[in-house]
């Protein structure tokens, strides 16, 4: 089954309906973990993706996005020199309602419109201004950690921007 473009799912339409009792085979979350690196060391700086935009971002998107984050850092730094954090999770479930594609399809497939739909997928409802992931990081691996965050951000279907939370003095100096 191909999967439909994210575009058909980044805007919010409707309410949020999260209700996974009542639905049948909600397909789980591809996020493997949300917090990756040295999780007891007390780094420095903080620095933040933040969305620009409103939307909801898609199960699959939020993990490619800490797969691009994290092998930059990883890579670069090693496990004991950071901490990625994912800020987000994916309660949204998203529905759709199958039609008939093709020659004639129109025909065949005119009833149940606003149907309610089977579950493909979950994703994280996002506001304006909200944060998707930080990474923490000492102030010589300032200019690394953006490097990642930035690849994090292309593989996110809103604008972004950066914004160090902490340690902004020590990052300036």
């Amino acid at each position: 089954m191909a999967r439909k473009p994210a575009r058909m799912y980044k805007k919010i339409t409707q309410r949020s309906y999260t209700r996974r009792e009542y639905m049948g085979g909600v397909p789980g979350s591809k996020i493997v973990t949300y917090d990756m690196g040295n999780l007891t060391e007390d780094f420095p700086v903080q620095l933040t993706l933040v969305a620009k935009e409103a939307c909801n971002i898609r199960h699959n998107a939020l993990e490619s996005a800490r797969i691009a984050a994290n092998r930059v850092l990883l890579e670069a730094l090693g496990q004991p020199n950071y901490h990625l954090k994912i800020r987000v999770y994916p309660h949204e479930v998203l529905r759709e309602n199958k039609q008939a594609t093709g020659a004639g399809a129109d025909r065949v497939s005119q009833g149940m419109r606003l149907a309610f739909g089977k579950a493909i997928g979950t994703a994280a409802r996002v506001r304006e201004g909200q944060e998707i992931m930080s990474v923490f990081v000492t102030p010589a691996n300032f200019k690394l950690a953006k490097k990642s965050l930035v690849s994090a951000g292309f593989k996110l279907p809103t604008p972004i921007s950066l914004v160090v939370e902490k340690g902004q003095k020590l990052v300036l100096t």
